[in-house]
């Protein structure tokens, strides 16, 4: 059956076939949602994935150069969001990014995608959602919550894969208070989530050195708008 394209919620790009249209979950929760790109089944599987990079080394999604990909959807804006974060904590290089578009337009990134949630649940035939943080050792979703995503690329910062972009990232926080200029936007929040996590991962305090982004750090902590939801 060929895939039609249908507008989901305002947190949502849902590509479903026809027939499943009208029974389509969607991604759901409070605060900022998975988001993202949905290829649709009718039944009704979990579909919320949160395993955490550098949680439970025992069982093992600890950091390591290129061990994951990121799936990211062309025309959703948590995908964009991910995306500003990754670009300016110099990450793109150290994990594979992968940009969905119709799924017509790159049916092998799909085909990869889904494999990546059949091989976290037997059988799965839900909703394939965007952003998703796949492990490319197993093969499997690691997580398709974006807040969690944000936090956990903090373990790839503290890998050590990235000290050109935090020194770039710390000269242009001398010259403004902000990311991105003078005033607070929704990539400073972003930001500041990783940026905050990195404690949980790096003992090596890599981010003594730049004494500007530890500044931006403590301002951020302090700042009204950001909610203790938002860590």
């Amino acid at each position: 059956m060929p895939e039609t394209v249908s507008r989901g919620s305002s947190s949502t790009d849902t590509f479903t076939t026809a027939a499943s249209r009208t029974t389509a979950p969607h991604s759901s929760g409070r605060g900022p949602s998975a988001g993202g790109t949905s290829v649709a089944g009718a039944a009704a599987r979990p579909h919320r994935f949160r395993g955490r990079i550098g949680v439970g080394l025992a069982g093992g999604f600890y950091p390591a150069p290129h061990r994951f990909q990121l799936y990211l959807s062309e025309a959703c804006p948590y995908s964009g969001r991910v995306a500003v974060v990754l670009d300016l904590l110099g990450l793109t290089g150290s994990l594979t990014t992968t940009v969905l578009k119709l799924p017509a337009e790159t049916p092998d990134a799909f085909a990869s995608l889904r494999g990546a949630y059949e091989a976290t649940w037997h059988h799965y035939d839900g909703p394939l959602t965007a952003p998703a943080l796949c492990d490319r050792w197993s093969g499997r979703v690691v997580s398709n919550h974006t807040p969690d995503i944000l936090r956990d690329l903090a373990g790839l910062l503290a890998d050590g894969a990235c000290e050109s972009a935090l020194a770039r990232l710390d000269r242009q926080l001398a010259c403004h208070p902000y990311a991105l200029g003078d005033e607070l936007g929704t990539a400073d929040k972003d930001l500041w989530v990783t940026l905050t996590h990195l404690d949980h991962f790096d003992a090596a305090g890599t981010l003594a050195p730049y004494r500007h982004i530890e500044e931006y750090v403590r301002r951020l902590d302090d700042h009204p708008d950001l909610s203790v939801d938002e860590r």
